[in-house]
């Protein structure tokens, strides 16, 4: 019979996000951070590859990347409404990792399972702050594909793409629970 884990399994069943516009101060220091990041990296990886990495992004760094993203959204022509939308979440940001994906050129791995292990490294990630007691939110946006704003910005490698943003800080309220997708609908039984 296996072991259950009660506790982990309702934290699972009752986790939610935390949308980046609520968070705020304080945020993890870097004795704080550092068990959510072992935690992230605790991922599945096949070929134990480790196609990915991460990048801390403290408050300056993010207001750095605000202005790298209207300067990104005026050689893009984005309208103000994009260009606004563009910005926010580095202009409001107190703390980001940014997930970077990373494959490996290997025959036996194909790069999408290494594509997956990012996303999963993302919600990983999510998960341990939120199991922390932070509160925290995994966002993307139009500057997550913009080349230039990632080479720029993040120095990602030609090869590479952002595979997240996952927002930490302290909430200024939890927000209500969302509607959850109906098991009958998504989960199928197939019989032999």
């Amino acid at each position: 019979m296996p072991t259950p884990n009660p506790a982990a399994l309702e934290f699972l069943l009752t986790r939610r996000s935390r949308p980046a516009k609520t968070l705020t101060l304080p945020v993890p220091e870097k004795a704080a951070l550092m068990p959510i990041l072992e935690a992230a990296l605790r991922t599945p990886d096949h070929g134990k590859l480790e196609p990915w990495r991460l990048i801390v992004l403290d408050q300056a760094k993010l207001a750095q990347l605000g202005d790298l993203a209207g300067q990104r959204a005026q050689a893009l022509a984005l309208d103000a409404a994009q260009t606004e939308k563009a910005r926010f979440q580095f202009d409001t940001g107190q703390l980001a990792i940014a997930v970077v994906s990373s494959p490996v050129e290997v025959a036996k791995v194909p790069q999408i399972e290494q594509v997956y292990s990012a996303g999963a490294v993302c919600l990983a990630l999510l998960n341990a702050a939120l199991a922390a007691g932070w509160g925290a939110n995994w966002l993307s946006g139009v500057m997550s594909h913009d080349r230039g704003f990632l080479s720029a910005g993040l120095g990602l490698q030609d090869h590479e793409a952002l595979a997240g943003l996952i927002h930490i800080g302290t909430e200024k309220f939890a927000p209500p629970d969302r509607p959850r997708p109906n098991l009958e609908e998504k989960v199928i039984w197939p019989s032999a």
